[in-house]
């Protein structure tokens, strides 16, 4: 490597040292290498021991040495680096503070998942920004989608997300209020009680076509409404139809239904109380007025919705909400389909709403993500009207930027192999609690002969193939006839090409990593205080991971 080479790194390191309480991050040292020298690129596997041995000398001096070395290389590399972030949501119109009143409506066939997040949290951000009224509306009028305990795991879930809710509000104790709206319809001659079978209907609406009911007389309409409601008729015999324009160029927008017939499924809420039931374009139109919505958040796949409840709101002359319609966004890699995760939860396929393999909530939660950085996602991406990928890569930067700064240090080998290190009687080993936290101090070692560690199984096979390796804050070993010998502790080495690997010591707790797959890493961790329960930790050169007990045996669920 050339002398330019080490100057730049050591620059960068001193630099990234200076800004950062003193300990330079490998990671961040090598962007603005590759940066200034692009053309490294292809040779990076042959740049990162150099970066890695000067970043680790770097990070031994004295804050005040790192100091004085880069002010004596380029003083104006002191200062912290500004970067540019977007600040919040684009502001919408008509928006004014304190007349803000907008909703999220969930309905209740389980917890939230990863894409509810989105809508609530956008709709959140709005109304702290604007002193507005966030309402939570439950949309239960379909009951064979319920999930009884979601009445209690919705609210807990944007709780935990930072939503604060101004009203909650559940549409099953509204069904008075929807049945005097559909009366008055009907006296207005804006609706109509079908019971034609349900395909000849819709074969009508596709010729534009009225069904022979269109034009009954009110009190004809009436008195099979009110039939309906006292049960006597059976489901799909009769419908409550909306009229809107036979002849509109969209077929979906024609009538639409707007009230149905409910009996094989009780509510969880109101038993059999009820039979007749609103349609959603019903009972959103009834109450995104009734509420005094003013601005409405919505996918693009509502837009023939936004269409149909337009006719409601023109009939009674109500104030139509600001709509927007944003993208829709796909979740890769994630399960998040509630009725597909409730029968897997029944036949013991998942423990439970919170099983790391899904893409619920309460999942992330236990993963270890924080819910500010579930936010700082959404609001970054804004409300576009093109389709967006959810990027897990983009979320877990979020989230590092987050707990990394927090996130204590320890070492974890998985499939672990025994390694005797011979030459000497005794070493020592120290290792920061935290790399930016000098004043959190240091995990120190001590072992005596004969020295036994445990490393993880590839790592040694790779060290043992290369005649040599540096273990992490303990020193330098090479195989010789088979064993390790001790080398001393000269960081020199990495320009050697020595490899880094971690180590836990003889005396350590064995340990079980969840992975978002499923899959177990089993192995040993060093001993972590019983403070750490329940916090996010960082497992060197494996990943951030949430502790859920520390003993007798570690038990932590991979993060990213």
């Amino acid at each position: 490597m050339s002398e330019d080479l080490e100057a730049t790194v050591r620059k960068y390191a001193l630099q990234n040292a200076v800004l950062y309480s003193g300990k330079a991050n490998p990671k961040a040292v090598q962007g603005k290498v590759l940066a200034e020298s692009p053309e490294l690129r292809s040779r990076v596997k042959e740049v990162l021991p150099l970066i890695a041995s000067i970043v680790e000398e770097v990070n031994s001096l004295a804050p005040e040495v790192q100091h004085k070395q880069l002010e004596d290389i380029d003083s104006s590399m002191l200062k912290r680096e500004r970067t540019e972030r977007r600040i919040g949501l684009p502001e919408l119109p008509n928006m004014e503070r304190g007349k803000v009143v907008m909703r999220f409506a969930p309905g209740p066939s389980g917890p939230l998942h990863l894409g509810h997040t989105r809508v609530a949290i956008l709709n959140d951000d709005y109304c702290r920004n604007y002193d507005g009224k966030f309402v939570n509306r439950i949309e239960d009028t379909n009951p064979d989608k319920i999930d009884p305990e979601a009445y209690d795991m919705i609210p807990e879930d944007l709780e935990w997300l930072g939503v604060k809710v101004h009203q909650t509000v559940v549409q099953s104790d509204r069904f008075e209020i929807y049945y005097d709206i559909a009366r008055k319809l009907i006296e207005m001659g804006r609706a109509y009680i079908c019971t034609c079978p349900v395909a000849d209907w819709r074969a009508l609406k596709e010729k534009c076509l009225p069904c022979p009911h269109h034009d009954e007389d009110e009190a004809t309409t009436m008195d099979k409404f009110e039939r309906m409601l006292a049960g006597d008729y059976e489901e799909e015999k009769a419908v409550f139809v909306v009229k809107t324009d036979l002849k509109h160029p969209n077929p979906a927008v024609r009538d639409f239904v707007g009230l149905r017939i409910v009996k094989s499924t009780p509510h969880p809420l109101k038993g059999d109380r009820y039979c007749v039931y609103p349609m959603m374009n019903f009972s959103v139109a009834v109450d995104d007025h009734l509420l005094g919505l003013t601005h409405v958040l919505r996918g693009k796949d509502h837009l023939n919705n936004t269409q149909r409840q337009a006719y409601l709101f023109n009939y009674f002359g109500w104030k139509v909400p600001h709509y927007t319609h944003y993208g829709l966004v796909s979740v890769p890699d994630a399960i998040l389909k509630t009725s597909t995760v409730g029968k897997g939860i029944k036949s013991g396929e998942y423990s439970g709403w919170d099983d790391v393999r899904l893409g619920t909530v309460r999942a992330l939660a236990k993963r270890g993500f924080r819910p500010e950085a579930i936010r700082n996602y959404w609001v970054d991406c804004g409300i576009k009207e093109t389709d967006v990928e959810f990027s897990w890569n983009n979320i877990y930067a979020y989230n590092k930027a987050l707990v990394d700064k927090n996130a204590n240090r320890y070492f974890f080998v998985w499939d672990p192999v025994p390694l005797q290190v011979c030459g000497e009687k005794e070493l020592f080993a120290k290792a920061p609690r935290h790399p930016d936290h000098p004043e959190l101090g240091n995990r120190e070692f001590h072992m005596t002969s004969p020295i036994v560690i445990h490393v993880v199984e590839k790592d040694l096979n790779a060290a043992m193939e290369a005649g040599k390796v540096r273990l992490k804050d303990l020193g330098n070993v090479e195989f010789r006839s088979g064993k390790a010998l001790y080398q001393g502790n000269d960081l020199s080495v990495l320009k050697e090409g020595y490899r880094i690997i971690h180590w836990v010591p003889d005396n350590c707790t064995p340990a079980t990593v969840i992975m978002p797959t499923g899959e177990r890493k089993d192995g040993f961790v060093e001993n972590l205080p019983i403070e750490e329960e329940g916090k996010v930790v960082q497992f060197e050169r494996f990943g951030f991971v949430k502790v859920e007990k520390v003993s007798p045996k570690l038990l932590a669920y991979f993060t990213h």
